[in-house]
């Protein structure tokens, strides 16, 4: 599957659970390790558990394989990890205190749109 209609799943998976302010960041040219970071938040460590379990189910079902999920004990910040797309769901307080958007964008901005969102382009 390609990267970019997996990072569409991805967002599927997580607005049909009601994920927050789910942004996707284009991150090719930035890294080797994936090609799109995935960023949502949830209202609580429950939602944020039922998030990551809706994305690795999707995932799944779509004969890809879960590399690992991260965080899902303490669970302020889960990490799905989907080869070519990497997932981080995190509490409002954690998401703002760690600002993955601008520490991934600084440089992506130009290619970076969320998918499947209404935000509009990413902000860099």
């Amino acid at each position: 599957m390609k990267s970019k209609k997996l990072a569409q799943l991805v967002v599927d998976a997580l607005d049909d659970l009601k994920g927050e302010s789910i942004r996707t960041i284009n991150v090719e040219k930035l890294t080797a390790i994936t090609d799109y970071m995935v960023i949502a938040t949830g209202r609580s460590s429950t939602h944020i558990k039922a998030l990551a379990d809706s994305v690795a189910t999707r995932v799944k079902e779509a004969d890809v394989e879960v590399v690992g999920i991260e965080g899902k004990m303490q669970s302020e910040w889960v990490l799905v990890d989907v080869g070519d797309v990497v997932v981080h769901i995190m509490l409002a307080p954690v998401r703002a205190l760690y600002n993955l958007e601008e520490l991934w964008s600084f440089d992506a901005a130009v290619g970076s749109k969320p998918i499947g969102s209404s935000e509009g382009p990413a902000e860099a």
